[in-house]
């Protein structure tokens, strides 16, 4: 036979594009449309029915950028369409390529009952199947005009995101809005040909099942008649019948479906539209479930549901019924799908601890995955948290977006810092947008790094991103692969249906050990540095609120916030979305998050002052109070007491126009250039600073990705760099024992403040940096004389190795990397920490000498310059506080960080507060005590191992003590946990290396 293959596929691309597709709608009649644009905001439901509209044609322009629109659409069923199916056809001037990232709508009834969503891909609204002629359709939609913002030349610096630069000039052109007869035999056959056409490109040539379904779709097209789609349609469908009948090898790639839209709570959109995005979703959804019987659909983050529940309670009725039903499933058990490097470690606890209990709360339903599909890596403290909060699982797809490096399973355990394994799945279908494309299913078959072992893998099915989820055509797709030879079987089931069977079919396998490092977004750790030093802040505000009201609560009958706390930890949690504290959002997301910030700066300010004021009592004793973990000036961690100063530091200046600062621990030379070019450790006797070089160094790079601007740096970000050693001023500071330095380079300016605190072995280095460069990547450098093959940085409940060496191509890709309070590097009897108070991004590099020594240089990555989403990122004013620390160990790295971090506060009052738990041992660090969430008055303590070694404390609590019982993270007792005994309120606990314990104290 004649090899006319390509001859055929050309004939089944024309005629599904020119003759059968649009045939699925035969007949139409335009709908009369009125329009009222909202002067501002978003307005309620009722307002937007109940204004006065003007009549608007086909063809006008409309929405200016972030506006929204009222339309009505009027008409009358044609009496000839009697008994036939009919849709309102709405196209809004959507463009099929960008769903999610253009225009949206939601329809409505006149009584406000919410019908469904639109958007590029969902343009539909059925009037009746079948419908009644003469019928009336009466339709309103709440259409919001959001910009595109990025377009097809993506990354390009643009206004629109932002309100307030967008202009008001129309975003959009009103295309279509039609009644339309739907002709399902049509749109059944177009589906028919749609999943046969995409098998048959899939399947290798010399397959016979590909010329099996070559000849079939051939027949199929041969009895179209091109001028009368529709009555031919029937005939052409039954010729494909035998080759959709045919059914899978047993041997076949199983997937399991869920219904996704995963909504990014911000991004190219502000807060606000998230809330819109997600009820139009949420519509859409439930509806879907209505007509069709088998699909299931998982929505994740708390954060989202609850906007549903309050903005749209007409949707949250839908909603809470198809959940009941089994069939709308929360997803996840967290707040927000966060980013999961940079929050600390109550942060990343509170996340699962908010979002499980909503979802308890709500539906009585306890998750047992996380749902992490677009986190940009996973740190290496996650495991356990998962764990302590209850779940078992964790689902990600990003991995497979590094860059360098394949990911060598999909399905395996992850072993994080205490040895926590959690199972986890990465989709091979390396989407989480999948749309059940014959494309996307082949590529999840042949990518499975795990056949063999294993054969079930998940795909999550919808538009996301900016919402949308799931479609009728996705879902007559899947109906067609549920068992269909030469492709995987396709199935709809929850994500806790899949998980069982995944680990069901494979117990034990493989572990992989340590971060999930992806190889891509590595400037997310240092962009919008504004928003990082803002979550940064609160979180160890919130520790002080709760400690001090706590504290205060058994001391003194202050009433505890549990309302404050509570509203204010879930508005700290939103913003560690995983494109708001990375940076990789809208400007108008992050002048927003900037002000949210403060006001939670200043509501958690006034929670400590009144907390703190109770405990102190009216008195001219001056107290400090101390909340981080460990003593400090004499005064015991959560405690107040007068503080206790030893030593003094002196500066004396150099020959040279430089300068030294000593205070009996540490001398430090800062040259004329305000550089520091000693740090000597007086005790060991050991110098810091590599010779030859200086510290304190700041380094200006070129900075322009290739893309992804305000995620990406790229390696070659290296090759060209600036030391920032002209200085305009290096002076002493107004105290006398500091040195000041101001530096000015391109538009920008640097002003810095070294300072050696008395009896305290540390650097500080204040720098204020009034930013204004663009595409630019500004560092701070430390090169110490310190060998060592790796260094360690801060994690959530821990800390974690990485190399400073590239042996491997997994080494070399880590050049950007991600800490908490502190990296410190080690030679077996001497060490050094860096600690920072509010950046995560960093570097460590090693060059070996012509000495034969070892230079290891750890740079803190201070501010960036993107253009793309905002134009304007991180122009202004910053502040960063350092500080670098001589001979330290890994406990005084921990202390240091603690320290930058909280720092003091001072009042007079009556006398000593004494701390309301204590700890013997410095290596257990509490990193929370509270009351308990029900409002029992139960104290609660949460604390880890934190130096990696094992740890035999006792915890004293400063009341009396009833009981003690072992609790997960949402303060549940652990059943298979036996409790510590309680003696006069002394606990005795043994910890294994990094182990996470919470403790419930029941009050006497």
């Amino acid at each position: 036979m004649h090899d006319d293959r390509t001859l055929v596929e050309a004939r089944l691309r024309r005629v599904l594009d020119e003759r059968i597709r649009p045939a699925v709608y035969p007949e139409s009649v335009p709908l009369e449309v009125a329009v009222w644009h909202a002067p501002g905001e978003p307005v309620p439901v009722a307002e937007g029915l109940a204004a006065d509209v003007e009549p608007v044609t086909v063809g006008s322009r409309w929405g200016a950028p972030w506006g929204t629109s009222w339309f009505r659409v009027t008409g009358t069923v044609p009496e000839a369409w009697a008994g036939r199916t009919v849709e309102a056809v709405l196209d809004l001037g959507f463009d099929e390529n960008m769903p999610g990232f253009q225009c949206e709508g939601l329809v409505y009834r006149p009584d406000g009952t919410p019908v469904k969503g639109l958007n590029p891909r969902n343009q539909w609204v059925r009037i009746g199947a079948p419908v009644q002629g003469g019928e009336e359709v009466r339709l309103h939609v709440e259409a919001a005009s959001n910009p595109v913002v990025m377009d097809y030349r993506p990354f390009t610096p643009t206004p629109l995101g932002d309100l307030e630069t967008a202009g008001s000039d129309p975003q959009y052109t009103l295309t279509r809005m039609d009644l339309a007869v739907l002709d399902e035999t049509v749109w059944h056959l177009v589906t028919d040909l749609e999943v046969l056409g995409e098998l048959m490109a899939e399947l290798p040539v010399d397959a016979p099942r590909r010329w099996e379904i070559l000849r079939a779709v051939e027949r199929a097209l041969d009895a179209v008649d091109l001028q009368d789609v529709g009555g031919t349609a029937e005939q052409a469908r039954s010729r494909l019948t035998d080759v959709l009948a045919a059914p899978a090898v047993p041997s076949a790639h199983r997937i399991s479906a869920v219904g996704h839209a995963h909504i990014d709570s911000a991004w190219l959109w502000p807060l606000r539209e998230t809330v819109r995005k997600v009820a139009r979703t949420a519509a859409n959804m439930t509806a879907l479930l209505d007509d069709e019987p088998d699909f299931v659909f998982a929505m994740s983050q708390a954060q989202q549901w609850a906007w549903v529940k309050e903005h749209r309670p007409e949707v949250w009725a839908r909603v809470k019924k198809a959940v009941a039903e089994g069939r709308f499933v929360p997803a996840g058990g967290m707040w927000v799908e966060s980013d999961t490097n940079m929050p600390g470690s109550e942060a990343m606890a509170r996340q699962f601890v908010h979002g499980k209990r909503f979802f308890l709360d709500e539906f009585g339903v306890e998750n047992d995955e996380a749902w992490l599909p677009d986190t940009f890596g996973f740190a290496a403290g996650l495991p356990q948290i998962i764990k302590a909060a209850g779940s078992r699982y964790l689902l990600t797809q990003k991995i497979s977006w590094s860059r360098t490096n394949r990911f060598p399973h999909h399905t395996f355990r992850w072993e994080g810092i205490d040895g926590t394994r959690i199972f986890t799945h990465f989709p091979p279908v390396d989407t989480y947008n999948c749309s059940m494309r014959g494309a996307e299913i082949a590529h999840a078959v042949r990518n499975f790094k795990d056949k063999g072992a294993a054969r079930h893998s998940l795909a999550p099915t919808g538009w996301g991103d900016g919402g949308g989820g799931t479609t009728r055509e996705m879902v007559a797709k899947a109906a067609r692969l549920r068992d269909l030879e030469g492709s995987a079987t396709v199935t709809w089931e929850t994500p806790s249906a899949f998980f069982a069977k995944a680990e069901a079919e494979n117990p034990e396998p493989p572990v992989w050990v340590g971060e999930l490092y992806l190889e891509l977004h590595r400037a997310t750790l240092t962009s919008q540095a504004g928003t990082k030093q803002g979550n940064r802040r609160s979180e160890h505000l919130l520790r002080e609120a709760e400690l001090w009201a706590a504290t205060a609560a058994v001391r003194t009958g202050f009433p505890y916030p549990y309302a404050d706390l509570d509203r204010i930890w879930k508005t700290v949690l939103l913003h560690q979305f995983h494109d708001i504290l990375p940076g990789s959002s809208i400007a108008w997301v992050h002048r927003e998050a900037r002000a949210t910030y403060a006001r939670v700066a200043d509501e958690l300010g006034g929670i400590i002052d009144a907390a703190q004021r109770a405990l102190a009592g009216e008195g001219s004793v001056p107290l400090l109070f101390n909340a981080a973990p460990h003593t400090r000036s004499g005064v015991p961690a959560g405690g107040a007491r007068p503080a206790e100063v030893s030593g003094r530091t002196t500066r004396t200046e150099r020959p040279d126009g430089g300068h030294v600062l000593d205070n009996g621990l540490l001398r430090v030379g800062v040259d004329a250039r305000g550089l520091v070019d000693s740090a000597l450790d007086l005790a060991a006797g050991r110098e810091t600073i590599a010779p030859g070089r200086t510290g304190n160094l700041l380094q200006l790079h070129q900075d322009l990705p290739n893309m992804w601007d305000a995620w990406d740096v790229d390696e070659f970000y290296r090759n060209t760099v600036t030391d920032l050693t002209d200085a305009d001023e290096v002076t002493p500071g107004d105290d006398g024992v500091t040195v000041r330095i101001v530096r000015t380079f391109g538009a920008s300016r640097v002003t810095q403040v070294l300072s050696l605190p008395p009896g305290e072995k540390r650097l500080v280095v204040d720098t204020e940096v009034d930013w204004h460069e663009t595409e630019k990547f500004l560092k701070l450098a430390f090169p110490l004389d310190l060998h060592t093959d790796r260094y360690a940085s801060e994690t959530q409940f821990g800390h974690f190795f990485r190399p400073t060496h590239t042996n491997t191509s997994w080494e070399a890709a880590k050049f950007e990397a991600c800490n908490h309070r502190f990296v410190h590097l080690q030679e077996p009897d001497w060490g050094v920490a860096v600690v920072n108070d509010g950046t995560y991004g960093h570097d460590v590099t090693r060059a070996v000498r012509g000495d034969g020594g070892t230079t290891t240089t750890v740079r803190v990555s201070l501010l960036r310059a993107p253009r793309f989403p905002d134009p304007e990122t991180d122009q202004g004013v910053h502040r960063f506080r350092h500080a670098l620390v001589p001979g330290a160990s890994i406990g005084d790295a921990v202390r240091e960080g603690w320290r930058v971090n909280l720092p003091e506060r001072r009042l007079h009052g009556a006398g000593e507060v004494a701390p309301l738990v204590t700890v013997d041992r410095d290596s257990v660090v509490v990193t929370a005590v509270k009351l308990a969430d029900d409002g029992s008055g139960d104290v609660v303590v949460r604390f880890h191992e934190a130096h990696g070694a094992r740890a035999h404390a006792t915890l004293t609590a400063g009341f009396p003590v009833a009981g003690v019982e072992v609790t997960d993270l949402l303060e549940r007792p652990l059943a298979d946990t036996a409790p510590p005994a309680v003696d006069d309120g002394r606990i005795t606990v043994r910890l294994r290396p990094f182990e996470l314990t919470t403790l419930r104290l029941k009050r006497a």
